[in-house]
């Protein structure tokens, strides 16, 4: 059976892309070539039509176990060069698969830590496995966070418990991860591709550029005043009103039928 050595996984289904990391042997460990597949990929799935929603996961026992530390170690003197290639390269995918008018699923099936953590936690629906656990891990090799850890944690737990994971580098299992908000649903390990999948055949089947406009609400809801964000909602709605999706919606609505947003 030929393994494949990409880093980064491709399937496209019935609408669904998804991404598998895939050196489970480095535990999922960001090098250069995954940065650049990650971003790669970000750019194919924000820009292909047929894609209606993308599923994140890895392969083996973690999720991503953050940056390939041998790599840093092998950069030499050279390492801070290689670090803003690196995380700035990641970073290009980050942004995309946040602002793509298409939501994205996280499936936890491990660790996840450092910019694993941030790639873990930057789905819409975050579904994690018991055996998932996120940890910071930065302050450990002297280094500070990326991959929009510093970001996502204070929106999503709270400026006190994100302090308490980057800087006391507070380990968060599965469990407590979905008490504080850090995930949406904790899933049995065995479980977990079967419902992230089934996850994302509903979002697929959802109207997604209803789900693109919401997503862009939502990053633009903490840099806004009520007022501004209120204009945005009002230009964004009245954008929607305007869409086959919109009228498919309502018709199904009044038809007493369901709405076939995969057709229009």
């Amino acid at each position: 059976m030929h393994v494949s050595e990409d880093p980064i996984l491709f399937e496209k289904s019935d609408g669904i892309a998804t991404l598998t990391l895939n050196r489970p042997k480095a535990g999922n460990g960001i090098n250069m070539a995954m940065a650049r597949a990650y971003m790669d990929l970000a750019i194919r799935c924000d820009h292909d039509d047929e894609i209606r929603c993308v599923v994140l996961t890895g392969a083996g026992k973690l999720f991503c176990g953050g940056g390939d530390i041998a790599a840093f170690a092998e950069a030499g003197e050279g390492v801070s060069a290689y670090l803003s290639e690196l995380a700035g390269t990641l970073h290009m995918g980050v942004t995309r698969f946040m602002r793509m008018a298409k939501p994205l699923v996280t499936l936890v099936n491990g660790p996840a830590a450092g910019a694993g953590l941030g790639m873990a936690i930057g789905g819409d629906i975050v579904l994690a496995g018991r055996s998932a656990s996120f940890l910071a891990a930065y302050g450990g090799v002297g280094l500070t966070p990326d991959g929009g850890m510093s970001w996502l944690l204070p929106r999503l737990v709270g400026m006190r418990r994100a302090q308490e994971m980057i800087i006391a580098n507070r380990k968060v299992g599965a469990k407590e991860a979905e008490e504080i908000g850090l995930v949406s649903r904790v899933i049995d390990d065995e479980d977990l591709m079967e419902e992230g999948m089934r996850q994302a055949r509903l979002l697929a089947s959802s109207a997604t550029s209803a789900i693109g406009g919401a997503r862009a609400l939502l990053l633009a809801s903490y840099e806004n005043s009520l007022e501004g964000q209120l204009e945005r909602e009002v230009r964004s709605i009245a954008a929607a009103g305007g869409t086959a999706e919109c009228r498919e919606g309502v018709g199904a609505f009044l038809e007493k039928r369901k709405p076939d947003f995969t057709k229009v």
